[in-house]
């Protein structure tokens, strides 16, 4: 059955507004050409968008042509404000951005350990509202959050999790109380996904998993497409991965003695600390990333001391041994032909650590599974909230009945 003129109508509006997302202002020629409407229907489209107060002139096309010049048509990035949390055990980092993902603002506040869980989601929830303030965002739209811990994909809600401060799940609610928004919750190892699919390592890839080496350990698994959560959100658990090397096994309220055993911050300082390798720590940064970097640094100087290369060299074989462990598991259950080492070690290590455990992968495994280095580091779980919210407020703003004509 051919699609009521109305419906057609709506999925043309659509259509033009994904292609003015991804592409930038357009003339009305060239939204023709990239859609194959007719000049009519195209003409007729920029006129409802235009109405709807979802599209307006930002320029001219300078084509040197006869006549006036073609008009561009853009998206009205101040139609929405968007915001995107990344939150950490330690702290809060905000971003408000316009409706094209343009950050207005940036701010961050650290949270201590023995801060009560009030005030530390007072602390957050305040956070977030100066930002907004700060951006001239007197309405928030959407609201995305990385957080670690598993989300039940029933309800879309952070789970009670071991470890975790109890303030990360009360600030979800809080902020649905204060902010008129829609708040987005997501784990930050599946955000980090995300973003390296779109922007970073990924970005040609439909099925890869990410493995995030931070302070913690995690995954996140990507199959034609698609993020793969799980049945109960926990697909990617890898720091409960038993793996040898261990002085014991995990427990369902401890990953100690998993994966993250051998490659959370701790293990893998304690493994630098083996080798009597230091570093310059960055704040917020985790040291076992600065010393990542400071042996990648040392095994690839010629100006380095021979015994200063030679530890730091050692120590790259050791930790990519770790990695290629957790790796080889995972490729043999899910085969997804490329593993991004992401966060903030993955980052630091770059291609030397990707390639050290590419090769020790393909030792271990029959399946071929290229290594790369995650590029966004850290900042992915930022960048895929605010990725997450802007899709989130774009389905919601670009969803419209335009009036029959």
């Amino acid at each position: 059955m051919p699609a009521s003129p109305s419906t057609a109508r709506a999925i043309n509006d659509r259509l033009a507004l994904r292609l003015l997302q991804q592409e930038g202002p357009l003339t009305a020629g060239q939204l023709k050409q990239l859609t194959g409407l007719s000049r009519p229907t195209v003409a007729d489209l920029v006129e409802r968008l235009t109405a709807a107060g979802l599209v307006s002139v930002v320029g001219e096309s300078g084509e040197q042509r006869r006549g006036p010049n073609a008009r561009l048509y853009g998206i009205v990035a101040d139609r929405a404000q968007l915001a995107a949390l990344d939150v950490r055990t330690e702290g809060v980092t905000v971003v408000v951005a316009d409706l094209l993902g343009a950050e207005l603002t940036r701010a961050s506040v650290p949270i201590a350990d023995d801060a009560g869980t009030g005030p530390a989601v007072e602390q957050a929830v305040a956070l977030v509202e100066r930002a907004a303030k700060e951006a001239g965002a007197e309405r928030l739209h959407t609201v995305g959050i990385g957080a670690p811990g598993l989300i039940d994909p029933a309800t879309g809600e952070l789970r009670d999790s071991s470890g975790l401060p109890e303030w990360h799940r009360r600030l979800v609610a809080a902020l649905q109380e204060r902010l008129p928004a829609r708040v987005i919750v997501e784990n930050e190892t599946n955000l980090a996904a995300i973003a390296e699919q779109r922007d970073g390592a990924a970005r040609d890839r439909d099925t890869f998993v990410l493995l995030w080496l931070g302070h913690g350990t995690g995954a996140a698994v990507v199959l034609d497409g698609r993020l793969r959560r799980g049945a109960s959100g926990g697909t990617g658990e890898i720091g409960f991965l038993p793996v040898p090397g261990t002085a014991t096994l995990p427990s369902a309220t401890d990953c100690e003695g998993g994966f993250h055993s051998l490659a959370g911050a701790a293990a893998i300082a304690e493994l630098a600390a083996g080798y009597e390798l230091a570093a310059t720590e960055v704040p917020g940064e985790p040291r076992a990333a600065a010393l990542v970097r400071a042996a990648v640094a040392a095994a690839s100087s010629g100006g380095a001391d021979g015994l200063r290369r030679d530890r730091a060299d050692r120590f790259l074989a050791a930790l990519a041994d770790r990695l290629a462990v957790g790796a080889a598991s995972v490729v043999a259950v899910l085969d997804p032909g490329c593993v991004v080492l992401g966060g903030e070690v993955g980052q630091a290590g770059g291609e030397a650590l990707a390639t050290r455990v590419g090769e020790r992968l393909a030792r271990m495994s029959p399946l071929p599974a290229e290594v790369r280095a995650g590029a966004l580091g850290g900042g992915a779980v930022l960048r895929g909230a605010l990725l997450t919210a802007r899709e989130s407020a774009q389905d919601d703003l670009f969803t419209f009945t335009p009036h029959p004509r």
